[in-house]
């Protein structure tokens, strides 16, 4: 980060607010993509600004900048004053600096590897495209490397003075299998993590490749997966995708106020399910992990300077805090965690999800399988739909194997399931243990207006649901 004197830029500030916060974000975004043999994609990406918020007669002013000069900073003081004024005329719940608070420290991502040549990540990714495409019934292959370094600082006039380092590292690989009319995909996307460049270690990446595609041309002679209700058993690739929709986005608390409503829907919950509602069986529990080093949305601070803490979402299947920051607190009188973010400097703060995770049962993979006497074992999500209210969805994955009898027998094609969520949630069965246990990321997390993608984190064990409607279909 250029060395920009935010403390001289914070007392330069002449407007008469009650606080004034400035954040400053520098992102740098590395992409290389190689696709079908073919070098595609070779670019970095810099965005770099400065956001200014005050708080006047009870309401938040926002206004960024990228001009990191003194003046501009004045500038979009008053203009963030304006807004705030104005907001104080139409005011629905007043708000003090105590959804501010003073917060001194650091963070920084785990890296154990922070660079390579260039030369070598892209020779690792031609490598892997030749892997993914050894058969002619491959079609097409995609091996892509997404690398992000973003540094925060954050200081207020009530004596915040914070700076937060990530390093974001995303391998993406993607193979496509044809044979007459028939295709099928196989895709490792979603291992995006804060780490290093030891996850681009060139025998792992070669390994995870060779399944790949071999999985994809088996699915071209599978069977289509049956129509039924049967056990399921989900991989923790795609409790990602159901921990997301079905728990996340359900339990954002300015959803359920009814902020998104116009964009991206409202909530099944309501705040007065909040310590009474049973989410789900005994056996799940859902945590706020904005702890685990390695996962894709950890950090010390929020962009309110809320200090991240791990906080049980679910405890024992019931409902006992919501997705909220300490705005959406104050509005609802229900307690939250520290998930007030924006995607960069030019965006305004809201509740959003981080690291929601699943916490690891005690069960071993090859018990949870002998104990299914007719079920199916789903991997990597393909396809998803859930309506607006986050209760009822329908979601696909590329890889499925029928259970017979406590054994894994044969692997089908175009596999998917629907449920609700809470009753989904209650057939919970059997989870997972630590050797199960897989940590993902995905930095296309949309909400807002202005939209905000963010980068969301979720880690799980294998789980087993009790008699879920299962179809084939692509």
């Amino acid at each position: 980060m250029n060395e920009f004197d935010l403390k001289k830029a914070l007392s330069c500030i002449d407007v008469k607010a009650d606080w004034i916060g400035i954040r400053e974000v520098k992102e740098t975004t590395t992409y290389r993509i190689v696709r079908d043999l073919r070098p595609e994609s070779n670019n970095i990406n810099i965005d770099h600004g400065i956001m200014i918020e005050v708080l006047v007669d009870g309401q938040f002013g926002y206004y960024g900048t990228h001009n990191l000069s003194y003046e501009s900073v004045k500038h979009a003081a008053k203009q963030a004053y304006i807004q705030a004024k104005n907001a104080a005329k139409f005011s629905v719940c007043s708000f003090s600096e105590e959804v501010r608070p003073k917060s001194v420290g650091e963070y920084i991502s785990p890296c154990q590897i922070k660079d390579i040549p260039l030369s070598d990540l892209t020779n690792t990714l031609v490598e892997s495209n030749k892997v993914l495409k050894k058969s002619n019934k491959i079609v097409s292959a995609l091996s892509m490397a997404r690398l992000v370094n973003m540094d925060m600082r954050y200081i207020s006039t009530n004596g915040s003075d914070f700076k937060q380092e990530f390093m974001y590292v995303g391998p993406g690989f993607r193979v496509i299998a044809q044979d007459g009319n028939i295709i099928q995909s196989r895709s490792y996307t979603d291992q995006c993590q804060q780490a290093g460049m030891e996850n681009f270690n060139q025998d792992y990446i070669l390994n995870k490749c060779e399944s790949l595609q071999k999985e994809a041309i088996e699915l071209l002679t599978a069977d289509e997966c049956p129509t039924d209700k049967m056990d399921l058993v989900l991989h923790s690739d795609q409790m990602l995708l159901q921990i997301h929709e079905s728990i996340g986005h359900a339990l954002e608390v300015d959803r359920i106020l009814g902020d998104e409503r116009n964009y991206a829907g409202w909530s099944f919950v309501n705040l007065e399910d909040f310590g009474n509602l049973k989410y789900g069986s005994d056996i799940m529990n859902i945590t706020f992990d904005p702890t685990i080093p390695e996962e894709f949305a950890s950090y010390g601070f929020d962009d309110s300077g809320y200090k991240a803490t791990k906080e049980y979402i679910i405890k024992d299947g019931v409902l006992l805090r919501g997705l909220g920051g300490l705005e959406s607190q104050k509005r609802s009188n229900i307690k939250g965690v520290a998930n007030f973010r924006a995607c960069s400097w030019n965006r305004a703060p809201i509740d959003r999800m981080a690291n929601l995770n699943l916490e690891p049962g005690d069960a071993e993979f090859p018990d949870i399988i002998k104990s299914v006497e007719r079920g199916i074992f789903m991997q990597t999500n393909r396809s998803w739909s859930i309506d607006d209210f986050r209760n009822k969805f329908q979601f696909g994955c590329e890889y499925a194997q029928l259970i017979e009898n406590g054994e894994i027998t044969k692997t089908v094609k175009n596999p998917n399931y629907r449920a609700v969520s809470t009753p989904f949630w209650n057939s919970l069965k059997m989870v997972g243990n630590k050797e199960t246990f897989g940590v993902y990321g995905t930095p296309y997390c949309g909400k807002g207006e202005p939209n905000q993608g963010v980068r969301v984190g979720h880690a799980s064990p294998v789980c087993l649901f009790n008699n879920i409607e299962v179809f084939g279909g692509a």
